[in-house]
C-alpha cells in the first residue's frame, strides 16, 4: 500500500492531488510567510482593531437607523424639498415641500427696497395666518450702540413666537449677546436706482401727495431742495459722495465701525452674513419672483402673498409710493456715480448671482446675463420704499394704516 505523504511539519499533506496553481508553501506551518507575499493582508493588530471597531459603529449604526425608522425627519423634509429625496414613505403621505417652520424672522428692511410694500403685504398676512407682525416706533436709526444693540435683541427675542420683526436697522448679531439666531431676509435692488429714488423723494415725495416731502424733510432750503442731480454728483456735494453712497453693504455687514466705511473688509463680511444668516435676499426688480420664493421658504408667514400682491386694489396703493419728479443724470455723472459705487455694485452682483441660482433650482426662468459697463437706471417698478432720514423723526407706519383702514 502507497503511503500518503507527509509534509515537513507532521500530519497527512494538505495538497494530497498536487500543490494549486502557481506553488503553494509546504505546509500549514507556513502560512504566515504565504501571507506576506500578499501586501493586502498585511495587517498589524492595530488595524484589525480598527477595522473591528469600524464594523462595529456601522452595525450599530444600521441598528439605531432602523430602530428609529429611517433617517432623521429633518433631512427626509429637507431632501423632499430640494426635490432630491429617493425616500418612500411606508407609513403615510411623503412630507410636504417645506423647511421646518422658523419661529423668529427678522426683515432688516433696506431703504428705497420696495419695503412699504412688503410691509403692507405683512400686515395683510399677519391677520390672514396668525403670525405676530413686530414694528418699530424707531425708523431713522440704523446704526446702535451696544447697550442698544442689547436692548433691542431683548425685546426681539421676548416677543411673542412666532414672530417677524421689521425695522430699517443694519444687521444685528443675535448669538453675540446670547440670544438664538433667526432667520434673516431682506431685498436689495440697483444701487444708483436706489440712490436716485432717495435723492428725489426727499425733495419731491410720491404720488400721495407732494406734500409729504415737505412733512419729511422741513429743514432743507429751497436751493437745496431743487439742486440739480448733476450739479450734486460732479461737484461732490456730500450727499452725492461716499460714505453716504455706501449704504446698502451696512444693512449687511453689521454694526461694526469698520462697516460703515466703503471697502474690502466691509464688503466680504456682508457677503459672509448674507451666506450664513439670510435665508433669503431677493432683487426688487424681480420682485414677484422673491414673492414666490418667500411663498416656498416661509409658508406658514407668506403663503398666498403673490395673489395679494396681483390685486388690482393692492397694486392701485403700491403705485402710490412711486417717487415723482425723477430726472436721469447725465452720462457723465453716471459713470462718475458708478465708480463711487463700485463696492455696491459688486455686493449687488453677488447677491443676484445668488438669487439667480435660488430660481434655477426651483425651475423660475431668469434673463441672466453678463453684468453691464455701467449700471441699467430706472427699470420700471411700482414698488418704492423711504430710507431713513438723519435724525429727523418719521412715522413710517402711519400711512400704511390708513391705507390697510380703507
Amino acid at each position: 500500500m502507497k503511503k500518503k505523504q507527509q509534509h515537513p511539519g507532521g500530519g497527512a499533506d494538505p495538497w494530497p492531488h498536487g500543490a494549486p496553481l502557481g506553488g503553494a508553501p509546504p505546509g500549514l506551518g507556513s502560512w504566515k510567510r504565504w501571507v506576506s507575499q500578499l501586501p493586502f493582508l498585511r495587517l498589524s493588530l492595530r488595524d484589525y482593531g480598527f477595522c473591528m471597531a469600524t464594523l462595529l459603529v456601522f452595525c450599530l449604526g444600521s441598528l439605531f437607523y432602523q430602530l428609529s425608522g429611517g433617517p432623521p425627519r429633518f433631512l427626509l423634509d429637507l431632501r423632499q424639498y430640494l426635490g432630491n429625496s429617493t425616500y418612500l414613505d411606508d407609513h403615510g403621505p411623503p412630507p410636504s415641500k417645506v423647511l421646518p417652520f422658523p419661529s423668529q424672522v427678522v426683515y432688516n428692511r433696506v431703504g428705497k427696497c420696495g419695503s412699504r410694500t412688503v410691509v403692507l403685504l405683512l400686515r395683510i398676512l399677519s391677520e390672514k395666518h396668525g403670525f405676530n407682525l413686530v414694528t418699530s416706533d424707531i425708523h431713522n436709526k440704523t446704526r446702535l450702540t451696544k447697550n442698544e444693540q442689547m436692548e433691542l435683541i431683548k425685546n426681539i427675542s421676548t416677543a411673542e413666537q412666532p414672530y417677524l420683526f421689521t425695522r430699517h436697522v443694519h444687521f444685528l448679531n443675535f448669538s453675540r449677546f446670547g440670544g438664538d439666531q433667526p432667520v434673516y431676509i431682506n431685498i436689495i435692488r440697483d444701487p444708483v436706482n436706489r440712490f436716485l429714488s432717495n435723492y428725489f423723494f426727499r425733495r419731491f415725495g410720491d404720488w400721495r401727495g407732494e406734500q409729504n416731502h415737505m412733512i419729511r424733510t422741513p429743514s432743507m432750503r429751497q436751493e437745496e431742495r431743487y439742486l440739480d442731480i448733476n450739479e450734486c454728483i460732479l461737484e461732490n456735494y456730500p450727499e452725492c459722495s461716499n460714505p453716504r453712497l455706501f449704504y446698502i453693504i451696512p444693512y449687511f455687514c453689521g454694526q461694526h465701525p469698520r462697516c460703515r466705511e466703503p471697502g474690502e473688509w466691509a464688503l466680504e463680511r456682508a457677503k459672509l452674513n448674507v451666506n450664513e444668516n439670510f435665508l433669503l435676499v431677493g432683487i426688487l426688480e424681480e420682485l414677484e419672483d422673491v414673492l414666490l420664493l418667500l411663498e416656498r421658504f416661509l409658508p406658514h408667514y407668506f403663503k398666498g402673498v403673490l395673489s395679494i400682491y396681483k390685486d388690482p386694489e393692492h397694486r392701485k396703493l403700491g403705485n402710490m409710493t412711486v417717487t415723482v419728479r425723477k430726472t436721469v443724470p447725465s452720462p457723465e455723472a453716471v459713470q462718475i456715480l458708478y465708480q463711487r459705487m463700485r463696492y455696491e455694485y459688486e455686493f449687488y452682483h453677488y447677491v443676484k448671482e445668488q438669487f439667480h441660482l435660488l430660481k434655477r433650482k426651483f425651475g423660475l426662468k431668469s434673463q441672466v446675463s453678463q453684468p453691464p459697463l455701467r449700471p441699467q437706471f430706472f427699470i420700471p417698478s411700482p414698488l418704492e420704499t423711504e430710507e431713513p432720514i438723519g435724525d429727523e423723526e418719521q412715522d413710517d407706519e402711519k400711512w400704511l394704516e390708513d391705507i390697510y383702514k380703507r
